[in-house]
């Protein structure tokens, strides 16, 4: 009986130590982060380039640079928008192909057309020059992320529009409007949207970029719209796009601000 019971508790301590131990067991461990070490390795240094990097990226740009350099249609004069004060050939063209493309997707996707396009002058950052025109060529053109946003305005917030389009005094790229002006006070007498007079109260849809769909360049009748839509297009694909399916781009000198 004496040992049957020394048994029993020698197996009962037994039991308690070994469900402590698996209890400490389980116990997550913290760790501190107390200290960051890091170094620098050089790209290019005074002894020149890393070859080894070097190597290693080759594939990848020269990939890179044969797209880029690829040519895709054919430019028979400059385009530069310092070449004219109201309107430029480079502006109308960029536009135009705004409108071209865009539309299609706005009617697809919200079963309502496009009315005109305005961009701005400062989007363009560079020239097309005469002879081939590349996918680099549109990167250099259009640099930045801009995007397609189509807003509705109401005809009286086109005429703000006009006002705001003589007093910046600057070549804003159009397309489907024109802005009838008396040349001597430079007040904005009537404007034709797809050679139809202006309503006031209809809503037209302008192509746009989603920077100025904001107001940017202090274009304050964009932020009051009624009506916006991102359509996920950028700016940029739209003109490698028109590149790719035109051989030679045109020249429009087509008037959109007429001083009369």
């Amino acid at each position: 009986m004496v040992n049957v019971k020394k048994n029993k508790l020698i197996l009962g301590y037994f039991v308690i130590l070994l469900t402590f131990f698996s209890l400490i067991s389980c116990k997550t461990t913290d760790y501190l982060n107390y200290k960051v070490e890091g170094k620098k390795i050089g790209i290019t240094s005074e002894k020149g380039e890393n070859q080894e990097i070097v190597n290693y990226v080759a594939p990848y740009r020269n990939k890179i640079t044969k797209e880029l350099d690829s040519v895709l249609a054919y430019c028979p004069e400059t385009l530069d928008k310092s070449k004219g004060k109201w309107q430029t050939a480079i502006g109308n063209l960029l536009a135009a192909i705004t409108f071209e493309f865009g539309n299609p997707v706005f009617e697809k996707r919200h079963h309502k057309s496009i009315d005109f396009c305005l961009l701005n002058s400062g989007g363009i950052r560079s020239i097309i020059p005469e002879g081939n025109v590349t996918s680099r060529t549109a990167f250099e053109v259009m640099p930045f992320e801009n995007s397609l946003y189509v807003v509705g305005l109401k005809g009286t917030q086109i005429r703000e529009m006009g006002s705001y389009l003589m007093s910046e005094k600057k070549p804003h790229p159009l397309y489907g409007i024109q802005f009838y002006v008396d040349k001597n006070d430079l007040t904005v007498k009537r404007i034709l949207i797809n050679g139809k007079a202006l309503e006031d109260d209809k809503i037209y849809y302008v192509a746009t970029s989603d920077y100025l769909s904001n107001g940017g360049d202090n274009m304050t009748f964009f932020k009051e719209s009624v009506e916006k839509y991102d359509m996920d297009y950028k700016l940029r694909n739209m003109l490698i796009d028109y590149f790719k399916k035109v051989d030679t781009l045109p020249i429009l000198k087509d008037e959109k601000i007429i001083l009369e």
